[in-house]
């Protein structure tokens, strides 16, 4: 090989070497997250006031075999909870994304911005006149109320968007609607009957418990067929990323893809606040980990990334929620709050380093 040669190889081989350095820390990434899902979901089965083994749960689930009030509490109690913790964590952090991308801003998020807030609202006023009338508030009837409550917080919040072009002070507008919202539902909640309050106290503060199969199917249906959508979307949202002049110029309909990311945001957090209550600071903090885990913001990697990263986060403070004060039971969104808050500080910290 002469010089000239060898001088054109070099940097193919060094480019060569990077790109297979990358791939390497994607599978790594994803392998960690994988493991993680499955070490907390066997974790969870396991974990309660009553202990099951892992070679149990193994014949419980694999064989369908073992003693009636093992095999009860595996199938109708806990793993309900444990799938819906993994498809709702997965979606309030794909959630948070969408709403970081369409805002271009590293802390907007469901809970921030008050979007879970406003779906918390709609849905207690549907749950107690529902049971005012004696009635049965079905999943779809509370998926429909969360998505028009998180509609109505998001139109709130487009509205200011437009007045105020500082996100710092959308996102303080945001917290203030979601401040309201919470007040109204308060005071809703104050002057319902005694039976209502008892039903809707654990879910308004964010809870897993009382999650059912019918509840499971409905949220895996609606995650997946958005999810599906979010995920053929990655290339216009890489391209979004880049600048909306760019974005323009590659050919996206920008007011059609605008609307798209809020209709996704919106349905994925109305699904979440629908089944489990408002969560805190997953829609945030997820999405800044997973990009720090993969060092990379390709929505293509991000998005799937994301989803696993809310499942995990998810199940990991649900599994601390449940046994760290056991018999009683956290709310979630403390939980979350703990984990998540600090990196929402470091997030405006940064922010504030990088611009000046």
């Amino acid at each position: 090989m002469d010089r000239k040669t060898e001088s054109v190889s070099r940097p193919d081989g060094k480019k060569g070497v990077r790109a297979g350095r990358i791939y390497i820390r994607y599978a790594a990434a994803f392998g960690i997250l994988t493991g993680l899902l499955l070490i907390l979901t066997v974790w969870n089965i396991n974990s309660g006031s009553i202990h099951i083994s892992v070679r149990d749960i193994l014949q419980i689930l694999f064989q369908r075999q073992g003693e009636d009030a093992a095999y009860n509490i595996v199938w109708e109690i806990r793993l309900p909870r444990i799938l819906a913790a993994l498809i709702l964590g997965g979606a309030l952090s794909v959630s948070g994304f969408l709403l970081q991308t369409f805002f271009n801003n590293p802390i907007a998020g469901p809970f921030v911005l008050g979007i879970s807030s406003g779906a918390k609202l709609i849905v207690s006023l549907v749950m107690i006149y529902m049971l005012e009338k004696a009635a049965v508030a079905t999943s779809g009837h509370l998926i429909i109320a969360a998505f028009f409550g998180s509609m109505i917080s998001m139109g709130f919040v487009l509205v200011i968007a437009r007045k105020v072009r500082n996100m710092s002070m959308l996102v303080i507008s945001g917290i203030m609607i979601g401040y309201i919202c919470s007040a109204v539902t308060d005071f809703v909640i104050t002057f319902a009957d005694d039976s209502n309050i008892v039903n809707l106290h654990n879910w308004s503060m964010g809870s897993f418990s009382g999650i059912s199969w019918d509840n499971v199917d409905l949220a895996a249906v609606v995650v997946l067929i958005c999810m599906i959508l979010t995920f053929l979307m990655s290339k216009p949202i890489s391209a979004y990323q880049l600048g909306e002049a760019y974005a323009q110029n590659m050919g996206v309909n920008i007011r059609a893809f605008r609307v798209s990311l809020i209709l996704l945001s919106s349905i994925l957090s109305a699904c979440v606040t629908a089944f489990a209550g408002p969560i805190s600071f997953v829609g945030i903090a997820v999405p800044h980990l997973v990009k720090s885990l993969l060092k990379t913001a390709k929505p293509i990697l991000v998005i799937p990334g994301c989803f696993l990263g809310g499942a995990v986060f998810c199940l990991l403070c649900d599994l601390i929620a449940r046994t760290v004060f056991a018999p009683t039971e956290l709310s979630i969104s403390s939980v979350t709050a703990v984990f998540g808050a600090p990196v929402v500080i470091y997030i405006m910290i940064r922010r504030k380093r990088l611009m000046g």
